[in-house]
């Protein structure tokens, strides 16, 4: 194993053997959120003074920090853009993960080792390519760097570091003991099959020291012997363990370390692919390096000759365990292991988002709808999915029906709200709602801004008058007063009546908007006792000045008075009208022509009209 190069005042000296301890600091290359959550979920149960994470380095973002838990408390961790930055703002990271694609993955591994303080590197990505593979492993031994994978979970140094996703949730780190040290060193090519054997060890013994998967390529950035050398001059590992595969030669390295007296102490170790000679042809495992190409590359061949060289080769996998706690109780026997009273270990909170999707919390809302919801895998208005509501071709009158009153109303009601939209849409250029768009359009205002502009000016003498003349006249007609005594107790208190007076109209010019939303409702309507309150008093107010009409606001909200009391109760047609949803009436018709308005000046200005009439109409206008 390389020897480390250290930058003076910056780590705490290490022995060789040691690639991580409970100081050890990494940087994540790429934005892994879980897999840098769950290193920090390791720390805290681990009892880490400080996160293993030190930053990020996101080389496709910029400088900025990203959130995440520290057991129970939110922390920052930073971000960085490049590799070289954040070396610069910690020094004492000796660490970098690398979750590069296998494209770019040799490339940012190269550009750690430029950085004296990066030992150790571990590479994620799996089929990087041999050549470059081969050149990275060439460069760390140059410079003393260590490299663990490609094509690997990583490695856990138990109760100290763990490497991104090695090991798993916290459920299981907490089931294997990986929360703290135990006596046993573990090597493997597969990561899979190492969390499989941390759980192993962690019933056979008194759990991991530390493990290692070097990764499936067929070049490994380090070797199985060289992290069995690691473990022999370790003190503190007291047996090793190890898992081979089917497929190259590497396993005879560690006979030749075994038959040489450079490993010394018990080795229990499997080489897994027994099941190919079942197969008439070669077999191919998931893993690059994973096939035999010749008899001494085969599992079988292997464990044999392990076996012979001392180690302790079980029968099968399944006989694995067993051997493992077999060794692990002679070396208790002998007093070399001195199993450690288990440590209380702080429980991670669950996640919010896991909690939720579990049911094991429940938690108040923050608001409440009752008219939508799009939680589900369709879209709802009200009790109807939204793929119904396009189908039954309800328009948008039963979809304001179902979104403002919770119900689909008859058609004659849907069919009046869409008339009355139509009929609000716009009055003209004149009235102030379109005058301030106009002017906020010209001034080089946005959509919404000029939009906001013409809306703000709506109140009792532009739209307002449709929610008041239906509050005035319902409170006039159940009260039970004549429109006689209606209009003199309005005269008396100086209040004019609202919906009633017209600027332009009169009883000899009729206004044809009323003419027809009053003619739509004595037609569909199924009673319209304020519609005919109204007139009356009509009647009255015309007698005296020919323009105090029934005006097309007042006529709106009367009228969607009476449909309102037709499908509901008194009670819930008066609440609708306190609460505004006949004003919301004009607002939402308004808006169209409101719109019509600002494109209408934005075409003008970009000279996009070019007859006659149309400049014409912008000059008078301007």
């Amino acid at each position: 194993m390389p020897r480390r190069s250290t930058k003076k005042g910056t780590q705490k000296a290490k022995p060789d053997y040691v690639l991580f301890d409970r100081e050890t600091q990494a940087f994540i290359y790429n934005l892994q959120v879980n897999a840098t959550q769950r290193m920090l979920d390791f720390d805290f149960v681990s009892g880490r003074g400080t996160p293993s994470v030190a930053a990020i380095v996101n080389p496709t973002g910029n400088d900025s920090f990203q959130k995440f838990f520290y057991g129970p408390r939110e922390v920052l961790l930073p971000v960085y853009k490049t590799l070289k930055n954040a070396a610069k703002r910690h020094p004492n990271v000796d660490v970098m993960i690398n979750f590069a694609s296998f494209r770019s993955a040799a490339a940012s591994t190269l550009e750690a080792f430029e950085l004296q303080q990066i030992r150790t590197v571990v590479i994620i990505a799996e089929g990087v390519p041999e050549r470059k593979m081969r050149e990275l492993i060439a460069k760390a031994k140059e410079l003393g760097k260590v490299i663990i994978g490609p094509a690997t979970v990583g490695g856990v140094r138990a109760g100290a570091f763990k490497i991104g996703n090695t090991g798993g949730t916290i459920e299981n780190i907490m089931e294997s003991n990986l929360h703290r040290p135990g006596s046993v060193g573990f090597v493997s090519k597969s990561g899979g099959l190492s969390n499989e054997a941390y759980n192993i060890i962690a019933r056979s013994t008194d759990g991991l020291y530390e493990g290692i998967a070097i990764g499936g390529d067929r070049y490994p950035g380090s070797t199985l012997l060289e992290h069995l050398l690691r473990y022999e001059a370790n003190p503190d590992v007291k047996m090793m363990v190890a898992l081979g595969e089917v497929g190259g030669v590497d396993e005879y390295s560690i006979v030749e370390a075994l038959e040489g007296g450079r490993l010394t102490k018990p080795l229990v170790v499997w080489t897994t692919g027994t099941c190919t000679k079942a197969f008439k042809t070669e077999v191919q495992f998931g893993h690059a390096g994973a096939k035999a190409d010749a008899d001494a590359e085969t599992a079988d061949a292997k464990n044999a000759a392990l076996k012979k060289a001392g180690a302790h080769v079980p029968t099968s996998f399944d006989d694995y365990g067993n051997t493992i706690a077999r060794v692990y109780k002679g070396l208790v026997k002998k007093g070399i292991i001195a199993p450690a009273p288990e440590p209380v270990a702080p429980k991670v909170p669950m996640d919010y988002a896991a909690a939720v999707k579990g049911k094991v919390i429940r938690k108040p809302t923050n608001f409440i709808c009752t008219i939508s919801n799009d939680s589900g895998e369709e879209l709802l208005y009200g009790p109807m999915m939204i793929s119904d509501v396009v189908k039954k071709d309800i328009g948008i009158g039963g979809v304001i029906s179902l979104l403002w009153f919770k119900k689909l109303l008859p058609p004659y009601a849907t069919k009046f709200i869409e008339m009355c939209l139509v009929i609000t849409a716009d009055h003209g250029p004149a009235v102030s709602g379109a005058h301030n768009t106009i002017v906020a359009t010209r001034a080089g205002k946005d959509l919404i801004s000029s939009i906001v502009s013409g809306m703000l000016t709506i109140g009792p003498r532009f739209g307002g008058a449709v929610d008041g003349a239906a509050q005035m006249f319902s409170e006039a007609y159940d009260s039970g007063r004549t429109p006689a005594q209606f209009v003199n107790d309005m005269k008396a208190k100086g209040v004019n009546i609202q919906g009633i007076g017209h600027m332009v109209k009169s009883v000899h010019n009729p206004d044809m908007r009323v003419t027809l939303i009053a003619g739509y409702a004595k037609k569909h309507f199924k009673r319209t006792p304020l519609l005919d309150y109204a007139f009356e008093v009509e009647k009255l107010t015309t007698s005296k000045k020919d323009n105090l009409i029934l005006n097309v606001d007042g006529c709106i909200g009367i009228c969607f008075a009476d449909l309102l009391r037709n499908e509901f109760t008194k009670e819930e047609a008066d609440e609708y009208i306190k609460m505004g949803a006949l004003n919301a009436l004009f607002v939402l018709g308004r808006s169209i022509g409101l719109v019509g308005h600002h494109l209408d000046q934005k075409r003008l200005k970009q000279g996009l009209y070019r007859h006659p009439w149309d400049d014409i109409a912008y000059m008078l206008d301007k």
